[in-house]
């Protein structure tokens, strides 16, 4: 088992990035929050998990904290939840948002994430509440500052972030509405980079009315 990594980033993708290590280039699958923190030819320490698969060639995925892995791998082991679907609640929660909802038996929570009904959600709930220590901190303040993103329909930035919204699960017409919005609350960060968006997006998305 591949349990960390650690070399030079040669790429950042939209959804993963490719780390030289011992003269290979390992394609590692991360969410956005994990990449808007990875520059290109910056040294770097990843927590992995490695997924095999019987049907296709297996997967490597990378996170910035043992938490946000610790919460990956807990996903996995629930009936039903494939690493897709566990990368998309990472995606779009915190881990400490992850276990903050379990405390509270927030089964919106979980709805919030694209491919997750009531009932998986309920499930989520339970299965997580026996198998990961919920020892949930003071909140921290939501990041006002943190750039909502560039790019809506106009091309650019945007139109990748919407490809990778749709990818998650969100229809076209909500992509493409989320990163607008965005944009519109903060033009500036039209030259922002593609990560940093699809961050700020998600986070919007997964808030409170949406």
């Amino acid at each position: 088992m591949i349990s960390s990594i650690r070399g030079e980033v040669l790429h950042v993708g939209l959804d993963h990035a490719v780390v030289e290590v011992s003269g290979f280039g390992l394609h590692v699958t991360a969410t956005a929050q994990t990449l808007a923190e990875l520059r290109h030819g910056d040294e770097i320490r990843l927590q992995t998990s490695f997924v095999p698969r019987q049907d296709d060639a297996p997967l490597l995925f990378g996170f910035s904290s043992g938490d946000e892995r610790e919460i990956f791998t807990t996903l996995l082991s629930i009936s039903g939840v494939g690493p897709r679907l566990a990368l998309a609640v990472l995606s779009v929660h915190t881990p400490a948002e992850v276990r903050r909802a379990i405390a509270e038996s927030d089964t919106a929570a979980f709805t919030k994430v694209p491919g997750i009904g009531k009932k998986t959600a309920q499930r989520i709930l339970l299965e997580l509440a026996g198998r990961l220590v919920i020892d949930v901190p003071a909140s921290a303040p939501e990041d006002p500052g943190e750039p909502a993103d560039t790019g809506s329909a106009a091309g650019g930035s945007g139109a990748q972030v919407e490809q990778a919204l749709v990818s998650l699960g969100w229809s076209e017409k909500d992509a493409r509405s989320a990163v607008e919005h965005q944009v519109q609350q903060a033009p500036e960060l039209a030259e922002a980079e593609v990560a940093v968006l699809l961050r700020s997006t998600l986070r919007m998305l997964g808030g409170p009315g949406r």
